[in-house]
């Protein structure tokens, strides 16, 4: 179930850059799943749960901008692709499964990238405009990272 988690934190990085791995720092630390004794132990300090929140807050208004570039160029796609990994190997390491949580988490952030973009270009197309579609993947995210944060608690 771990694998699975934390391919699912992997989908909301690949929707929501910073918002997979605010959600992994809060819980850690929250004490909802010990990272302590890893290498990630940093997750779960005070300091990084606040940076990524106020970096996950910049990122979800940003996106709402028309300017904002494609998910799918190089350096989102990078910027995703970390983010993926570095979620899921917090979520595999409360169980000793780092290395294959960031595996997990990296394939997530890839289904994440492009099944984010063509749902949100299929919602866009049927609102008609591009901010309701922004905005429901928006609320997938926030709400999704929360459900999955808090089932490997």
């Amino acid at each position: 179930m771990t694998l699975v988690l934390a391919l699912l934190i992997g989908v909301i990085a690949g929707l929501r850059a910073m918002t997979a791995p605010a959600a992994v720092a809060w819980a850690a630390y929250l004490g909802w799943f010990d990272v302590s004794q890893t290498r990630l132990s940093f997750m779960g300090n005070p300091w990084t749960a606040w940076i990524f929140t106020i970096v996950a807050v910049g990122e979800l208004i940003s996106d709402q901008l028309p300017g904002t570039p494609s998910r799918k160029v190089p350096i989102q796609f990078a910027t995703r692709i970390v983010s993926g990994a570095l979620s899921g190997a917090v979520i595999g390491a409360a169980d000793g499964l780092l290395v294959m949580g960031a595996i997990a988490g990296i394939i997530g952030a890839v289904i994440g990238t492009y099944g984010g973009a063509a749902a949100r270009a299929r919602l866009a197309t049927s609102f008609g405009r591009d901010l309701p579609a922004a905005l429901v993947e928006d609320v997938v995210a926030v709400v999704g990272a929360l459900l999955i944060v808090a089932a490997v608690s």
